[in-house]
């Protein structure tokens, strides 16, 4: 995880709240828009979605937002993979770095689900890069 991320006092809330309500290790927060997406440590989003007190409705209800959940992964490929879910890829993420040292992802998505990754006005695939960014130092994240 890259250091030196900074949360707001609101994300700091929401990140306070989830824990609480599940018991998860989150790792960061980011709220984008009227949706706020949540980190969460590795093997812990199975146990999250499989408990019978906790709906993420409800939890979207009490903080007025739409949630997006993010299982991480130190590998990039496959947290990219992870955060354009429930989008299906054709093949795994590929990870190339250009001469100038940049590292760019490119990801391979069914035709049927490239409007979901892309997301309206390009805002998923926006969420996607920045938190690739964040998280792994990838400066750019391609759809194909």
């Amino acid at each position: 995880m890259s250091e030196g991320i900074k949360l707001t006092e609101k994300e700091m809330r929401y990140i306070s709240l989830l824990e609480a309500a599940t018991g998860a290790n989150i790792i960061d927060c980011v709220e984008h828009g009227d949706i706020v997406v949540f980190v969460i440590g590795e093997g812990e989003l199975q146990r999250i979605f499989s408990s019978k007190e906790f709906r993420i409705q409800d939890f979207a209800r009490l903080i007025r937002r739409r949630v997006k959940m993010v299982e991480y992964s130190s590998d990039p490929a496959k947290f990219i993979e992870n955060a354009l879910q429930p989008a299906k890829l054709l093949e795994p993420v590929r990870m190339a770095e250009r001469p100038d040292g940049r590292r760019i992802a490119v990801a391979s998505v069914d035709p049927k689900y490239k409007a979901m990754a892309i997301g309206k006005a390009g805002r998923m695939i926006e969420l996607v890069r920045l938190l690739a960014k964040r998280h792994h130092n990838v400066d750019h994240v391609i759809i194909r």
